[in-house]
C-alpha cells in the first residue's frame, strides 16, 4: 500500500473536542471503549457533587441548546487578505477582521487561543430596533456568504430584533452567547473582559456572564455617567450605561494600574503611595496584642511616650463585648492603640520592644513585616513597610511605581456627542460612538501595556483609536484586532460600518503620524506600530470533501470525485491560501512569512523555518529534500503538486518521516 501524506484540517479549531480531551484526562475512568464518554461512570467519580438534576437556579430559554451546536460546528472559511486596504501589511501585528464575528471567532481559536490579554465590545443593547444576527445558525456562513453577496440565494439575512418578536430576548440571548463562549478561550489565564450595556440587557449580561465565566469570575459592573443629553421622553431620564467586567481567573486576573481621572489632585495616590494609620475598630476587627520590637521604625527622630493611662475596666468590658465599640472609646476617652508600656525611640527606630493594644487592618501583613526585621516587604509588586508616627500611632506606606484607584462610577470620561463632532471634523460619519476617552480608561483597566486588546463589535473602530492614541502617550505596545460586519450604513462613500471603520483608522494613523514628524525618537524608544492588516471573511480556498452524501447519490458522487481532483477555488491567489494554512495551523496572520527559492520552486518559511508550505502545483524530489533539509517541524504542499505521481509522494512521505516531520498535504 502507498503510504500517503497527512490530510491537512481545513476546519476552524474543535472547541468540543478540547474539552473532551481534557475531561477524559482528569477522568480517564469515564472513557469508554469507544472514546466516548460514559456519564454514569463520571458521576460515580464524582459523587454527592453531582447535581441530581432536578429543581436547580440556572438560566434557560429557549433555542439555548442550539447555541452548543453552533459553538461545536467548526467553521470551514477563511480570512482572505486585502493589502490594498490595509496600512504597513507586512509589519503590522494589528488587525482589522470583515466579517460575522462568531464565524471569524471560531477562526482565530487556533492562533489567539489563550493570547488575548483583554477584550472589550459594545454589543447590540436590543431596544427594538438593533442589528441583530440572525437566530437560525445552522448555515452561518452560508448565511453571511448570502449575505454579502459572495453567492447567489435568496436565504436568510441578518435583520433587526422588534420588540413585537415574541423571542425578543432569546434572539438577543442565542446571538451572545455563543460568541462569549468562543471568546473566553482566547483571553489569557490573567485575562479580562469588559462590556458595556444598558438597562435592557444588563441583567441577562450578567447571567451569561456568570455561566460562562463562572460567577466566582465577576470583577465589577461599572456605572458609566454618559454626561450627555436628558432630553429623552422617559419619567426618569436616563444618564447611565453600564461596563460588566469579567476574569477569565479572578485570582490569577492583572488589572491594569490606573488612577480615576476625577480623583483629587492631592490624593497620595498621583504621588505614588499610600499611607494610612492601621488602628481600626468594629465588629470585623476583634483587638489583640502585638508586641513591636527594638528597631521598629519611626517618622520621627525620636519621641517619648508613657504608658497609656486607661482604666482595667475598659479591657474587661471590651473582652465582654468582643470588640471596641465608640461608646467605649467616648465613656473611657481613650485613643489607639493603647500602649501598654514606655514607648521611646531615638535615631528613627525603638529603643526597646513595646506592646501595643488596639483593633487593626492589615495585621498579618505588620506581622510579616516585623517577621522580616523590620524591612519592607512585596505585597501584590507593591513595596510595604510600617512605622510609627509622632503619637505613637502605627502606620503604613505602600509604595508603587504606578498606582491603581479604579472607582465604580466612571465620571467625565467623555460623551457620544463631543465623540460624534471629533468624527465628523474627521470626515468621518458615525451616529452612535463610544468615546475614546472612555475606551482608553478601560483599556487601561483590562491590561498595562503590552498585550493584544480584542474588539468584535468594532462599529466605528473606537478601541483602535483609543490604543493607538494610548500607544503614543505612553510609547507603549498594544496590539488590536478589530472585526466588524459589512453592515450597510445607508451612504455612498463608505457603503458599510467596516469601512467606516477602516477608514476612521487610517485617518488616526496619518493624523499621529503628522504630529510625531520631525521629532527625534527618545534613546531607547519602539517605534509605535501604526498600521494594520486587512483580512476579509470568506468560503474556503479548497474544496471540501461532503462526507455527509445521500446514499445513492450518483449526481451528488460525481460531483464530488471532480471536486477531490481539482479542489482549488478558483479567482483565489497563492498568498490568500498561504493564509488559510498559517490561520489553520494554529499562525497569526500576523506571523513573520519568508519566501525561499528552493530547487527552483516557492517555498513559504513560516516563523524563521519552523514551518515550511509549498504550494507549487508542479513538486519534484530535490524541492522535497531541501525542505526536509531544513528540519522544520510541519511541511505542507498542495496534493496537485504531485500530479499523481504516487512515486513522488511515497518518496516525500518517507524522507519527512526520516527527519521527524509532520508532512501534510491539501
Amino acid at each position: 500500500m502507498t503510504d500517503q501524506p497527512e490530510r491537512f484540517d481545513l476546519r476552524s479549531h474543535d472547541v468540543a473536542e478540547d474539552k473532551r480531551k481534557e475531561l477524559v484526562r482528569l477522568f480517564p475512568e469515564a472513557r469508554t471503549e469507544g472514546g466516548k464518554i460514559d456519564f454514569d461512570r463520571l458521576k460515580r467519580a464524582l459523587g454527592e457533587t453531582v447535581d441530581p438534576g432536578r429543581e436547580r437556579y440556572g438560566m434557560v430559554w429557549p433555542g439555548k441548546a442550539d447555541c452548543f451546536k453552533t459553538i461545536q460546528q467548526p467553521s470551514v472559511g477563511t480570512l482572505l487578505p486585502a493589502r490594498d486596504e490595509s496600512v504597513d501589511f507586512d509589519t503590522t501585528e494589528n488587525l482589522i477582521l470583515e466579517g460575522d464575528n462568531l464565524e471569524v471567532l471560531k477562526l482565530l481559536q487556533k492562533s489567539y487561543l489563550g493570547k488575548v490579554k483583554m477584550i472589550y465590545i459594545d454589543p447590540p443593547y436590543n431596544t427594538g430596533n438593533d442589528f441583530i444576527y440572525p437566530d437560525d445558525y445552522a448555515e452561518s456562513l452560508q448565511t453571511y456568504l448570502e449575505y454579502t453577496g459572495q453567492v447567489d440565494a435568496a436565504g436568510r439575512r441578518f435583520s433587526t430584533n422588534t420588540e413585537a418578536d415574541g423571542r425578543f430576548h432569546s434572539k438577543w440571548l442565542n446571538m451572545m452567547y455563543p460568541r462569549l463562549y468562543l471568546a473566553r478561550n482566547l483571553l489569557r489565564h490573567e485575562g479580562l473582559i469588559l462590556i458595556s450595556s444598558d438597562d435592557h440587557e444588563v441583567d441577562n449580561l450578567r447571567n451569561l456572564c456568570d455561566e460562562i465565566f463562572g460567577e466566582e469570575n465577576f470583577v465589577a459592573q461599572l456605572v458609566w455617567n454618559t454626561e450627555g443629553h436628558t432630553d429623552n421622553q422617559f419619567d426618569v431620564k436616563v444618564n447611565h450605561e453600564y461596563v460588566v467586567a469579567y476574569a477569565k481567573d479572578a485570582e490569577s486576573a492583572e488589572l491594569g494600574h490606573v488612577v480615576d481621572p476625577n480623583t483629587r489632585n492631592e490624593s497620595n495616590l498621583w504621588k505614588g503611595f499610600a499611607e494610612n494609620s492601621i488602628t481600626k475598630n468594629g465588629p470585623g476587627n476583634p483587638p489583640s496584642e502585638v508586641t513591636l520590637p527594638a528597631g521598629f521604625p519611626c517618622s520621627e527622630p525620636s519621641i517619648r511616650l508613657a504608658p497609656s493611662d486607661v482604666p482595667r475596666e475598659l479591657f474587661e468590658e471590651i473582652e465582654a463585648t468582643g470588640y471596641i465599640t465608640r461608646e467605649l472609646t467616648n465613656k473611657y476617652s481613650v485613643t489607639y492603640p493603647v500602649r501598654l508600656g514606655p514607648m521611646v525611640v531615638q535615631k528613627g527606630r525603638l529603643m526597646s520592644a513595646c506592646r501595643v493594644f488596639s483593633g487593626w487592618a492589615n495585621l498579618n501583613k505588620l506581622k510579616a513585616f516585623i517577621a522580616a526585621g523590620c524591612e519592607p516587604t512585596e505585597d501584590k509588586g507593591d513595596r510595604l513597610s510600617f512605622h510609627l508616627s509622632a503619637n505613637g500611632v502605627i502606620y503604613y506606606r505602600r509604595d508603587r511605581e504606578r498606582a491603581r484607584n479604579i472607582l465604580s462610577v466612571l465620571r467625565s470620561m467623555g460623551t457620544t456627542e463631543r465623540m460624534r463632532s471629533e468624527l465628523e471634523q474627521m470626515g468621518i460619519p458615525f451616529q452612535y460612538p463610544k468615546p475614546k476617552e472612555l475606551v482608553k480608561y478601560l483599556v487601561q483597566i483590562g491590561m498595562d501595556q503590552p498585550g493584544i486588546v480584542l474588539d468584535f463589535f468594532a462599529g466605528s473602530g473606537t478601541t483602535a483609536h483609543a490604543v493607538l492614541e494610548l500607544n503614543k502617550q505612553d510609547s507603549g505596545n498594544r496590539k488590536f484586532i478589530l472585526v466588524q460586519l459589512p453592515e450597510p450604513s445607508g451612504r455612498d462613500d463608505y457603503l458599510t460600518i467596516a469601512d467606516i471603520c477602516k477608514e476612521r483608522v487610517r485617518r488616526v494613523i496619518r493624523k499621529l503620524n503628522e504630529e510625531d514628524a520631525g521629532k527625534l525618537p527618545l534613546d531607547g524608544e519602539q517605534k509605535q506600530d501604526r498600521g494594520f492588516r486587512v483580512f476579509k471573511l470568506a468560503g474556503s480556498n479548497f474544496k471540501t470533501w461532503g462526507a455527509d452524501l445521500p446514499q445513492g447519490d450518483v449526481v451528488a458522487l460525481e460531483e464530488q470525485l471532480t471536486m477531490h481532483i481539482d479542489h482549488l477555488i478558483a479567482n483565489r491567489t497563492a498568498e490568500d491560501r498561504l493564509y488559510e494554512l498559517l490561520l489553520k495551523s494554529g499562525f497569526p496572520p500576523t506571523t513573520a512569512v519568508e519566501a525561499l527559492t528552493l530547487a527552483g520552486k516557492t517555498v513559504h518559511s513560516v516563523q524563521e523555518g519552523q514551518m515550511l508550505i509549498c504550494l507549487d502545483k508542479e513538486l519534484s524530489f530535490e524541492a522535497i529534500k531541501a525542505m526536509a533539509d531544513m528540519k522544520p517541524e510541519r511541511v505542507v504542499c498542495l496534493d496537485e503538486g504531485f500530479a499523481g505521481n504516487d512515486q513522488l509522494k511515497t518518496n516525500a512521505v518517507q524522507t519527512m518521516k526520516g527527519k521527524n516531520i509532520v508532512f501534510r498535504t491539501v
